[in-house]
């Protein structure tokens, strides 16, 4: 008798050899039977809470739009409060004696020698470039229509004034400001920059500080030289095929009396300050960079933003606001 009740009760607990299950997954399998799915933790984000019902009224689809260009433009803000912040940010703290120690001292000579050295070379090519295509092509076309004497003050208002610092912010970004981008981001991404929070060191005082400065310092440099050698260029094809008589000297003062006062402070301040946000801005995108950010994602993002940048800095000077 006793091995029967024993039998028997086994029997129910196996039922055809699967074991009973607990009675919290019968609840959850009988919920899925039902069509709903068992309950979850708080805060787990639900991928069907963002899509819409299938009868949607019109409320609802002007919630949907308002909330999804709310938040495209917290995105946009969120980037322009922090550049505003780090611009006042190194401004203040680039005065301050006390920062410049030799580690940070050593990070600025280093970005400035791989700044302007490495992009002497791009910039001068460029620039004769530029002097071939546009310089000589608009004192030809001067000199054909009988506008000769306007000839300094185009060149000063098109080329030194508009062209040159969007072509060199350009430059400095695709060349040296993706390579600060790609080292900080990785940094970042890699968990060295918190490292160096926790042994008490500031990244923004040893990376962002000293290399903002020497891009500021690179760009009014790669500037001026942009400015030379297109105008000399210029100048060496006008005077090859006929087009101007008089000496180089001769073209440089009458280029430099075209020159307003305004310009000799407006032009090397637009150059000064190209190469102020460029390095700005691709430092920042390297430490605003995410645990889920590589390369492929960075890259395009920072030279988007180094693009609007020179383009916003071109246009605000423009409209000398």
């Amino acid at each position: 008798m006793t091995e029967e009740r024993t039998s028997g009760s086994g029997g129910d607990q196996e039922q055809d050899g699967r074991p009973e299950e607990h009675p919290a997954n019968q609840q959850g399998h009988a919920a899925a039977g039902q069509g709903q799915s068992p309950e979850q933790p708080a805060g787990v984000f639900h991928p069907d809470e963002d899509q819409l019902p299938s009868n949607p009224t019109v409320g609802q689809y002007i919630l949907r739009f308002l909330g999804s260009t709310g938040a495209l433009v917290r995105r946009q803000v969120w980037f322009l409060l922090i550049m505003l912040g780090t611009i006042w940010g190194v401004v203040n703290e680039s005065m301050r004696p006390g920062n410049w120690r030799r580690t940070v001292r050593y990070e600025f000579q280093m970005t400035l020698s791989s700044v302007t050295v490495g992009g002497l070379l791009s910039t001068l090519v460029t620039g004769t470039l530029t002097g071939v295509a546009v310089v000589s092509q608009a004192i030809y076309w001067l000199g054909f229509a009988g506008m000769a004497k306007m000839t300094g003050s185009i060149l000063v208002s098109v080329i030194v004034r508009e062209i040159a610092p969007i072509l060199v912010g350009v430059l400095m970004l695709g060349r040296s400001g993706m390579l600060s981008l790609a080292e900080i981001g990785s940094l970042t991404i890699g968990g060295q920059i918190r490292s160096l929070q926790a042994e008490g060191l500031d990244p923004f005082l040893l990376l962002v500080l000293p290399r903002t400065m020497a891009f500021m310092v690179s760009g009014f440099t790669l500037g001026i030289l942009f400015s030379v050698a297109s105008l000399t260029t210029g100048y060496i094809i006008s005077r090859a095929s006929g087009a101007l008589s008089n000496s180089l000297l001769s073209f440089f003062y009458d280029v430099a009396t075209a020159m307003t006062p305004a310009d000799y402070i407006v032009i090397p301040l637009k150059f000064t300050i190209v190469g102020f946000l460029v390095g700005l801005g691709c430092c920042v995108s390297g430490l605003t960079a995410s645990s889920e950010d590589t390369l492929a994602t960075m890259l395009p993002r920072g030279f988007s933003r180094g693009m609007l940048i020179v383009m916003a800095v071109s246009v605000l000077f423009s409209l000398k606001l």
